[in-house]
């Protein structure tokens, strides 16, 4: 992901200082980088997490909308 910030013209390596803290992997830099990889996870399941609960919240059983006889085809002489 670094490589493909880098080649912006301009600011690439501007947001790659930025983001990692300069270019020595440092005390600062490997502190930053596992923060966000153990915090990561945890992001997730909460994002999850709310996620379902909004979800969920009216009692959705269809978060498709789909109609009650959308598996029946409606060329089906059977259909009616």
């Amino acid at each position: 992901m670094t490589n493909l910030i880098c080649v912006i013209p301009k600011l690439g390596t501007i947001i790659v200082n930025i983001f990692w803290g300069g270019f020595a992997v440092d005390n600062s830099s490997l502190t930053r980088f596992f923060t966000l990889h153990f915090l990561l996870p945890f992001l997730i399941a909460g994002i999850r997490g709310l996620h379902l609960f909004f979800l969920h919240l009216r009692g959705s059983n269809n978060p498709l909308g789909l109609g009650q006889n959308s598996d029946k085809l409606k060329f089906n002489p059977y259909f009616t």
